[in-house]
């Protein structure tokens, strides 16, 4: 009958009494003779014919430790003559929370479209409700390379460049700013094209400053960097020439020089790579000690030590950051170029822009030569400034006389000029004059379209004179162009818009 197994156990056998009394017994002296185990899932002893292998205190012991030596993770050597030298590719480590030893790490579950991460899969992202996009993450899978305590993981936050806490400490205004030379504190920018760039950023490149610069694709934007790139390593008298850094996601080292060489860019100082890794980037130029290093693009680098690939929210965030905190503690301005979206903002999180010290737009139309460099922030300087450039097969030039370029040629016979009016603007410390172009066609009021200012501005302008001037206009479809692309957002246009309407 089969016993309950909450009942007791059976008392023991005198033979197993016996043969637990002298564990030193041979196993195969009495082949009748059997042995009690505890069966811990029966609940009672069992007998069997084999003895159990004898355990002593000390065989435990050594077992134990054995256990703790396959536990323990021997730091890898450090070469001799004293602590390891701190490498630049530390910025953009991401190191695991400290926790027990020997703990496997914890599997995170990370969507590819928002980069949010959960402890255990769902079929949809709670984060932006997308289907289907949550994928296994392990922490610490691409950083094999990496010391023992850098391994990655997605949730441990961001890890910047070692310091010393006793090193960092508070300091006084006047010790900061003793023997300050602030004329000497930017990077000059000679030159007509140097001038025209320092104007936007406001005076020079600011070094430790980590700047974006955004455009559509073939606006220009790697031409401008590259020939920013030249000017920066050339220097300037007072300034010796530097070695400066233009890293490429996109373009191989050969694609870079062709264009180089179709500009006549011939600085000695000036280095070329093409990497999508951060951490390798900031290894291999560590030893150059660059003046300045420029990322083409933010969209095409990526870190291992965070999930996703290269351009979603999450590496392009956490690149950024990186960056920034590199450039903050080894002085080094930082350039990123950014690519935009239809809407024509900068692809990536809008937090982006939030953590770079410069935003830059470039803008131009396609079927135009002229290019518009203007800034949407700036921690160092104005954001009204306008920088004007021609785009040639030479590169970008700079534009001395920006009023010709805004200014479409005329018949000179002619006595009336329909539609068209001059305005003289101010943007920054420079006017512009600046002429816009009225159409009038029958049709519903309302459906014309606005290009080079806000349409909503217009269409007050246009309720005005059906008020005051008294032109029927209710039964007019109205174009309104600013030439060249030039945005007007100055109040002193409103007067020229609406000159060339009433002209119509």
């Amino acid at each position: 009958p089969a016993r309950d197994p909450l009942a007791p156990p059976e008392p023991l056998s005198s033979a197993f009494a016996a043969a637990a009394s002298n564990p030193e017994a041979p196993a195969d002296s009495d082949p009748d003779s059997s042995w009690g185990v505890f069966d811990p899932v029966a609940g009672r002893i069992v007998m069997q014919t084999h003895p159990p292998p004898p355990t002593s205190s000390s065989d435990r012991e050594e077992e134990e430790e054995e256990e703790e030596e396959v536990v323990e993770v021997k730091p890898k050597a450090r070469p001799s003559g004293g602590k390891r030298e701190p490498r630049w590719a530390d910025v953009a480590t991401a190191r695991r929370a400290a926790g027990k030893g020997g703990k496997a790490p914890r599997v995170s579950y990370v969507c590819s479209n928002c980069g949010d991460g959960f402890s255990q899969w769902w079929g949809t992202c709670r984060g932006c409700q997308a289907v289907g996009t949550l994928t296994k993450f392990f922490p610490g899978a691409d950083s094999a390379d990496a010391d023992a305590d850098a391994e990655g993981s997605h949730h441990a936050g961001r890890s910047w460049i070692r310091q010393k806490s006793k090193e960092m400490v508070p300091k006084k205004l006047r010790e900061v700013t003793k023997g300050f030379d602030q004329a000497g504190w930017r990077i000059p920018l000679p030159g007509t094209f140097g001038n025209e760039i320092s104007r936007v950023l406001g005076g020079g490149v600011v070094p430790g400053s980590l700047v974006l610069v955004g455009g559509d694709p073939g606006v220009g934007k790697s031409t401008l960097m590259l020939q920013l790139a030249s000017i920066v390593s050339e220097g300037s008298e007072d300034h010796g020439s530097s070695p400066v850094v233009y890293v490429s996601g996109e373009e191989s080292i050969e694609q870079i020089a062709n264009r180089a060489d179709r500009m006549s860019i011939k600085s000695k100082d000036l280095y070329l790579y093409s990497s999508t890794d951060i951490e390798d980037i900031l290894d291999k130029i560590q030893p150059l000690s660059p003046k300045a290093l420029v990322v083409d693009s933010i969209q095409t680098v990526y870190l291992s030590a965070f999930a996703g690939s290269a351009g979603n929210q999450v590496q392009v965030k956490e690149c950024t950051s990186a960056l920034l905190s590199f450039a903050k503690m080894t002085n080094i301005p930082v350039f990123l170029i950014g690519h935009v979206t239809k809407t024509g903002d900068i692809a990536g999180p809008r937090v982006l822009e939030h953590i770079v010290d410069v935003v830059l737009y470039m803008e131009g139309e396609r079927c135009l030569s002229h290019r518009l460099l203007r800034s949407a922030k700036n921690r160092f300087g104005s954001t009204d400034e306008l920088g004007v450039f021609e785009m040639s097969e030479h590169g970008l030039q700079a534009v001395l006389n920006p009023s010709e370029m805004f200014l479409t040629e005329h018949d000179s016979d002619s006595e009336i000029l329909a539609g068209l009016a001059v305005a003289v603007v101010l943007d920054g410390s420079r006017t512009f004059a600046i002429e816009v172009q009225a159409l009038s066609v029958p049709g519903s009021l309302g459906q014309g379209k606005v290009v080079g200012t806000k349409s909503k501005r217009v269409e007050m302008i246009i309720s005005v004179l059906m008020k005051q001037a008294g032109l029927k206009l209710q039964d007019n479809v109205i174009y309104l162009n600013v030439v060249s692309g030039f945005e007007l957002s100055e109040t002193a246009g409103d007067l020229a818009i609406a000159a060339s309407i009433c002209s119509r």
